[in-house]
């Protein structure tokens, strides 16, 4: 069975014979090109899964780096420099950073472009890093005087909306950008997150911005993160990021008495063990800064 599908502007074939599935990339976003070449390529990968051919590709890692790193993506241009500063810092020593979570970073791009590589035919055999990718959850949350700070001064009404409504939802940056009116309720939002679509509870001051809030948001992802550590660096906020609402809203909710499986359904996590992941560690700091 074959079929092709396009992914980010690029056409490609999906062969599958007795539960064995290959996919080649057939390089072209246009579909009247990958329609003429899918009888020749489907041909070649049915002889290579019946064993009658051998393939045989055996690119060089640097260039596959090359490859990877030219090839044309929908990659912001902080995260093309990040692709670019990782592979080449891994080819000059093969060694790893020993901070867990900037090694968790270098391991996860190494081994997204061994698998770019198998997608797209130039290799056979991926050589991936086989270590823990999680890295340690991060642990900064925001002070209540951060937090009036942040909220009193940043200047752009629509922007301070934004950062305000994540914090009193703990929505991610993510759900809230893709939110449409269609998904504006009375008392709540439907978003669609990293797990599928769920239904948030607003509060007295996340309905007040809802309220108020004509036109919604069009923000990218890279606008959000910059703009606000732009203005988090005005303000004198030292190692803060737009995630670290979230971090704040789950932790004041633990603090405040509700149980950790109600945060972790507010949160939209998929599973309690991953809330405990990521709080644990920040109820202990509490408990050890505690003085009797």
């Amino acid at each position: 069975m074959a079929s092709l599908y396009k992914n980010k502007n690029i056409w490609y074939l999906s062969v599958t014979i007795s539960n064995k599935r290959v996919t080649r990339s057939l390089r072209t976003s246009d579909y009247k090109v990958a329609k003429k070449l899918k009888p020749y390529i489907e041909s070649q990968v049915i002889l290579e899964l019946t064993g009658l051919i051998k393939r045989n590709k055996t690119l060089p890692f640097p260039d596959l780096v090359a490859k990877y790193l030219n090839a044309s993506t929908n990659r912001s241009t902080n995260t093309q420099k990040l692709y670019e500063y990782v592979l080449r810092s891994y080819l000059n020593d093969k060694t790893l950073p020993s901070n867990p979570n900037t090694r968790s970073i270098f391991i996860r791009t190494i081994n997204a472009c061994w698998n770019w590589g198998l997608k797209q035919g130039l290799i056979d055999k991926a050589d991936k890093l086989k270590y823990d990718t999680r890295g340690e959850p991060r642990q900064r949350v925001y002070s209540k005087s951060e937090l009036d700070l942040i909220f009193g001064h940043v200047i752009d009404k629509d922007f301070n909306a934004f950062i305000k409504l994540a914090y009193y939802t703990g929505a991610r940056s993510g759900e809230i950008r893709r939110l449409s009116r269609e998904n504006v309720l009375d008392k709540s939002l439907v978003v669609k997150g990293k797990t599928g679509r769920r239904i948030i509870k607003l509060n007295a001051q996340a309905q007040h911005i809802m309220l108020h809030q004509d036109p919604l948001w069009s923000y990218s992802k890279d606008f959000v993160s910059h703009r606000f550590k732009k203005e988090v660096r005005r303000l004198g906020i030292k190692d803060a990021r737009f995630h670290d609402l979230r971090r704040t809203f789950g932790l004041n909710l633990i603090k405040q008495g509700m149980s950790i499986y109600k945060v972790s359904k507010l949160l939209g996590h998929s599973s309690v063990r991953t809330t405990e992941q990521h709080y644990a560690p920040l109820l202990t700091v509490e408990i050890e800064d505690f003085e009797l």
